[in-house]
Protein backbone atom coordinates (compact mmCIF):
# COMPACT_ATOMS: atom_id res chain seq x y z
CA UNK A 1 0.00 0.00 0.00
CA UNK A 2 2.93 2.34 0.65
CA UNK A 3 4.04 1.89 -2.97
CA UNK A 4 0.58 3.00 -4.09
CA UNK A 5 0.87 6.14 -1.96
CA UNK A 6 4.20 6.93 -3.65
CA UNK A 7 2.62 6.42 -7.06
CA UNK A 8 -0.34 8.66 -6.17
CA UNK A 9 2.06 11.37 -5.01
CA UNK A 10 3.98 11.06 -8.28
CA UNK A 11 0.75 11.40 -10.26
CA UNK A 12 -0.07 14.51 -8.21
CA UNK A 13 3.41 15.85 -9.09
CA UNK A 14 2.81 15.16 -12.80
CA UNK A 15 -0.44 17.14 -12.59
CA UNK A 16 0.83 19.99 -10.39
CA UNK A 17 4.06 20.64 -12.31
CA UNK A 18 2.54 21.72 -15.62
CA UNK A 19 -0.18 23.63 -13.76
CA UNK A 20 2.51 25.64 -11.95
CA UNK A 21 4.38 26.23 -15.23
CA UNK A 22 1.18 27.54 -16.87
CA UNK A 23 0.35 29.74 -13.88
CA UNK A 24 3.88 31.17 -13.85
CA UNK A 25 3.66 32.14 -17.51
CA UNK A 26 0.12 33.52 -17.22
CA UNK A 27 0.95 35.63 -14.18
CA UNK A 28 4.44 36.67 -15.26
CA UNK A 29 6.21 35.06 -12.31
CA UNK A 30 9.98 35.30 -12.43
CA UNK A 31 10.41 31.90 -10.79
CA UNK A 32 12.42 29.53 -13.00
CA UNK A 33 10.92 26.37 -14.44
CA UNK A 34 13.30 24.13 -12.50
CA UNK A 35 12.44 25.90 -9.26
CA UNK A 36 8.76 25.28 -9.96
CA UNK A 37 9.52 21.58 -10.44
CA UNK A 38 11.27 21.53 -7.07
CA UNK A 39 8.32 23.28 -5.41
CA UNK A 40 5.89 20.79 -6.96
CA UNK A 41 8.08 17.88 -5.80
CA UNK A 42 8.26 19.16 -2.22
CA UNK A 43 4.52 19.83 -2.01
CA UNK A 44 3.44 16.51 -3.51
CA UNK A 45 5.99 14.51 -1.54
CA UNK A 46 4.79 16.09 1.70
CA UNK A 47 1.16 15.46 0.77
CA UNK A 48 2.01 11.85 -0.06
CA UNK A 49 3.69 11.33 3.29
CA UNK A 50 0.76 12.87 5.16
CA UNK A 51 -1.70 10.74 3.17
CA UNK A 52 0.36 7.63 3.87
CA UNK A 53 0.49 8.32 7.60
CA UNK A 54 -3.26 8.96 7.75
CA UNK A 55 -4.43 6.09 5.52
CA UNK A 56 -1.92 3.24 5.77
CA UNK A 57 -1.66 1.57 9.22
CA UNK A 58 1.92 0.39 8.64
CA UNK A 59 3.11 3.15 6.31
CA UNK A 60 6.57 2.38 4.92
CA UNK A 61 8.11 5.74 4.06
CA UNK A 62 11.02 4.42 1.98
CA UNK A 63 8.75 2.25 -0.15
CA UNK A 64 6.61 5.27 -1.00
CA UNK A 65 9.62 7.54 -1.42
CA UNK A 66 11.35 5.14 -3.82
CA UNK A 67 8.39 5.01 -6.20
CA UNK A 68 7.83 8.76 -5.90
CA UNK A 69 11.51 9.54 -6.48
CA UNK A 70 11.77 7.21 -9.47
CA UNK A 71 8.69 8.67 -11.17
CA UNK A 72 9.62 12.28 -10.42
CA UNK A 73 13.16 11.79 -11.75
CA UNK A 74 11.74 10.26 -14.93
CA UNK A 75 9.52 13.32 -15.32
CA UNK A 76 12.43 15.69 -14.66
CA UNK A 77 14.67 13.94 -17.19
CA UNK A 78 11.92 14.09 -19.83
CA UNK A 79 11.27 17.76 -18.98
CA UNK A 80 14.97 18.55 -19.23
CA UNK A 81 15.25 16.86 -22.61
CA UNK A 82 12.65 19.15 -24.17
CA UNK A 83 13.12 22.33 -22.11
CA UNK A 84 14.93 24.95 -24.22
CA UNK A 85 16.42 22.30 -26.51
CA UNK A 86 18.07 24.01 -29.48
CA UNK A 87 17.71 20.87 -31.59
CA UNK A 88 14.01 20.54 -30.84
CA UNK A 89 13.44 24.24 -31.53
CA UNK A 90 15.00 23.77 -34.97
CA UNK A 91 12.85 20.68 -35.57
CA UNK A 92 9.69 22.51 -34.45
CA UNK A 93 10.62 25.43 -36.70
CA UNK A 94 10.74 23.04 -39.66
CA UNK A 95 7.47 21.42 -38.63
CA UNK A 96 5.74 24.82 -38.46
CA UNK A 97 6.56 25.52 -42.12
CA UNK A 98 4.01 24.53 -44.72
CA UNK A 99 6.61 22.61 -46.74
CA UNK A 100 8.31 21.32 -43.53
CA UNK A 101 11.72 21.84 -45.08
CA UNK A 102 14.32 24.62 -45.13
CA UNK A 103 17.85 24.99 -46.44
CA UNK A 104 20.55 24.79 -43.78
CA UNK A 105 21.69 28.34 -44.56
CA UNK A 106 18.21 29.67 -43.74
CA UNK A 107 18.10 27.78 -40.43
CA UNK A 108 21.56 29.03 -39.51
CA UNK A 109 20.89 32.61 -40.59
CA UNK A 110 17.35 33.00 -39.22
CA UNK A 111 16.62 30.58 -36.42
CA UNK A 112 19.92 29.81 -34.70
CA UNK A 113 20.83 33.43 -33.85
CA UNK A 114 17.47 33.92 -32.14
CA UNK A 115 17.98 30.75 -30.12
CA UNK A 116 21.40 31.87 -28.96
CA UNK A 117 20.17 35.40 -28.20
CA UNK A 118 17.56 33.80 -25.95
CA UNK A 119 20.27 31.80 -24.20
CA UNK A 120 22.39 34.94 -23.70
CA UNK A 121 19.33 36.75 -22.33
CA UNK A 122 18.86 33.93 -19.81
CA UNK A 123 22.48 34.35 -18.70
CA UNK A 124 22.05 38.13 -18.37
CA UNK A 125 18.76 37.79 -16.44
CA UNK A 126 20.37 35.16 -14.22
CA UNK A 127 23.20 37.57 -13.37
CA UNK A 128 25.85 35.27 -14.82
CA UNK A 129 27.03 37.62 -17.59
CA UNK A 130 26.68 41.32 -18.24
CA UNK A 131 26.72 43.14 -21.58
CA UNK A 132 29.71 45.39 -22.11
CA UNK A 133 29.68 47.24 -25.44
CA UNK A 134 29.36 44.49 -28.06
CA UNK A 135 30.70 41.77 -25.73
CA UNK A 136 29.57 39.89 -22.67
CA UNK A 137 31.65 39.57 -19.54
CA UNK A 138 31.18 36.90 -16.92
CA UNK A 139 30.13 38.27 -13.54
CA UNK A 140 31.53 36.93 -10.28
CA UNK A 141 28.46 34.70 -10.03
CA UNK A 142 29.04 33.52 -13.61
CA UNK A 143 32.68 32.66 -12.90
CA UNK A 144 31.63 30.76 -9.77
CA UNK A 145 28.97 28.88 -11.74
CA UNK A 146 31.42 28.07 -14.56
CA UNK A 147 33.92 26.77 -12.04
CA UNK A 148 31.29 24.55 -10.40
CA UNK A 149 30.02 23.25 -13.74
CA UNK A 150 33.60 22.57 -14.84
CA UNK A 151 34.26 20.56 -11.68
CA UNK A 152 30.99 18.65 -12.10
CA UNK A 153 31.79 17.86 -15.75
CA UNK A 154 35.19 16.61 -14.67
CA UNK A 155 33.70 14.52 -11.84
CA UNK A 156 31.22 12.95 -14.27
CA UNK A 157 33.93 12.43 -16.88
CA UNK A 158 32.09 14.57 -19.42
CA UNK A 159 34.96 16.68 -20.71
CA UNK A 160 34.54 18.60 -23.96
CA UNK A 161 31.30 17.52 -25.62
CA UNK A 162 32.37 19.15 -28.90
CA UNK A 163 28.79 20.14 -29.64
CA UNK A 164 29.88 23.38 -31.25
CA UNK A 165 33.22 23.52 -33.04
CA UNK A 166 33.84 27.12 -34.05
CA UNK A 167 37.57 26.68 -34.65
CA UNK A 168 37.29 26.76 -38.49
Amino acid sequence: MSFLIGLLAAIAFALLSPALQLMARARGWTVGAVTLLAIAAIITHALGVVLGILVVPQFQYWDAASIFGFCVMGYVFAFGAVYKSVSLDILLGLFDRQEQTAPLSEIVDRQVPDLFRGRIQNLVEGGLVEPLDSRFDATAAGRTMADRVGRLRQAFGIGDTSLYDFSD
